[in-house]
């Protein structure tokens, strides 16, 4: 049985102590950044910078060099070099690459130096290496060695405020957790479990609404979709946390979706397909990290997370298209295609969170592959009910270095999912901007006047990491939202 893991598993000190060789001596490595194209001597003083400064004018291309142990120098140093103008994207990206060399040499503790002072560079490093030291969930027979890495120390000329940046390690180290989990291991029914323990954890107020409760309410859209499992264990967990002091009222919520497992159906995938989709609950989980970080930051507003939890299992009970079943809301929808299992999971779930009028509701799901064909790996898609949303989600996404991009939602859309026998059909057969689509579709189950944001993780896996992050698993979307919060006016 897997039990929640330490998320936090580096140590993080600062000191304003120049970098110098009787500091080196205390560490197993070094991380330093140059910027590009700036001769030694303009340099600070620190431990063998002429010969970094050498070794990068010998370079044809490239961004990192690596000083093995040699001489007077007791420990591998891993220097790269960046653009003063480079994007946070651009930034976190080097330090990914730094962060995989330096822990290939086991080290304990790490250095981290920007030479000159670097805040934005700095943090990325500190970022990356916490998501590097994280191991995601295994379970070869034989067991990997324990980590050694334990401690980074940053050298710094003044204190940096890494709050959110250690808060947002954690969260993100618990999305890609629990998304890494084979679907054997996390059933709906331990999904609930381990949700549970990590709100009596962190203190949290846990209620999950099973199949009976859902039936009680009418949540014949989300009911549809975990009909087909041949277990009652699906549900829709509802995760609270409320700040120890009075401070805004304005509350936030965070809607996932938390497929377990998707065969598709009866529109049954095809195995090319189906390989991986035990990690189509990763929307959950970046909604309970995003929580995570939010609750250890201590923010002074209320935060709602709302996780639709199910598997979309093909068997004798499970729904077909062009049956018509009710919504929460008492919308009634047409079923066009087993496979867009998400969103019917997620309108339900929309539906209840809105009805608490947040001060704005933000969900998160691996929902269309066409968001992807826009997109590739390397961004996420959004779409918002407000334009001054839409501008707030791409300065955020720039800023935080998960890069997301707007898709339009105008009400035109609207005419494609229009049903001869319902309210509405879910999809439509083909899959042409079915992104959007989707977002129109989900955008009735939102109350008038709430904020939305929707976000379409195509970007929650990208092969060799992303931005920072080493995994192909990115746990994308925790940092995007704290640096969006930090921007909106109700939360900063």
């Amino acid at each position: 049985m897997n039990t929640l893991p330490e998320l936090s598993t580096v140590r993080l000190s600062q000191t304003t102590d120049a970098l110098n060789q009787a500091a080196l001596e205390q560490l197993d490595a070094l991380v330093v950044v140059a910027p590009k194209n700036v001769t030694p001597s303009k340099l600070p003083d620190f431990p063998h910078r002429d010969e970094i400064g050498k070794l990068r004018k010998q370079m044809n291309d490239g961004d990192i060099i690596l000083l093995t142990t040699a001489g007077e120098q007791p420990i591998p140093i891993v220097a790269g070099f960046v653009d003063p103008a480079a994007s946070p994207f651009e930034r976190l990206t080097l330090a990914r690459k730094l962060a995989a060399e330096t822990l290939r040499f086991s080290p304990a503790t790490v250095g981290v130096h920007t030479a000159p002072a670097d805040d934005a560079m700095a943090e990325a490093a500190i970022a990356a290496l916490a998501a590097a030291a994280f191991r995601l969930p295994q379970f070869k027979q034989k067991k990997a060695a324990p980590a050694k890495f334990k401690r980074i120390k940053l050298f710094h000329p003044h204190k940096l405020d890494l709050k959110r940046t250690e808060a947002a390690a954690g969260g993100n180290n618990l999305a890609r957790w629990l998304t890494g989990l084979p679907a054997n291991h996390l059933t709906p029914e331990r999904y609930r479990e381990l949700l549970q323990q990590l709100a009596e954890q962190e203190g949290w107020q846990f209620e999950f609404l099973d199949e009976k409760a859902l039936k009680k309410r009418g949540a014949g859209a989300f009911l549809a979709v975990a009909q087909g499992s041949s277990r009652r264990d699906a549900g829709i967990a509802h995760l609270s946390y409320r700040p120890s002091k009075a401070g805004r009222q304005t509350a936030l919520a965070l809607v996932g979706k938390g497929i377990c497992f998707d065969t598709g159906g009866t529109n049954l995938k095809g195995a090319k397909g189906m390989f991986g989709m035990h990690g189509d609950m990763q929307g959950s989980a970046v909604a309970a990290g995003t929580l995570l970080a939010l609750s250890r930051l201590k923010v002074n507003f209320p935060v709602d997370a709302w996780l639709a939890i199910a598997t979309n299992d093909i068997g004798p009970n499970a729904y077909r298209q062009n049956e018509v079943v009710t919504a929460l809301n008492g919308t009634t929808i047409e079923i066009v295609h087993t496979d867009a299992e998400g969103r019917m999971a997620l309108s339900d779930t929309l539906a209840l969170a809105s009805r608490e009028k947040p001060g704005l509701l933000m969900d998160y799901a691996t929902l269309t592959g066409s968001c992807i064909d826009a997109l590739s790996t390397r961004y996420t898609g959004a779409v918002t009910n407000s334009d001054e949303l839409n501008e707030a989600v791409i300065t955020a996404g720039r800023a935080s270095g998960e890069r997301v991009w707007p898709f339009p939602a105008d009400a035109d859309f609207d005419s494609a999912l229009e049903s001869d026998v319902a309210d509405t059909k879910q999809c439509t057969v083909g899959s042409v901007a079915d992104q959007i689509l989707a977002a129109r579709f989900l955008s009735r189950f939102v109350e008038k006047d709430v904020p939305w944001v929707h976000l379409d993780l195509s970007a929650g896996e990208s092969k060799g990491g992303l931005a920072h992050i080493p995994t192909e698993v990115t746990g994308f979307g925790v940092r995007f939202t704290l640096e969006f919060l930090q921007r909106h006016a109700s939360f900063s």
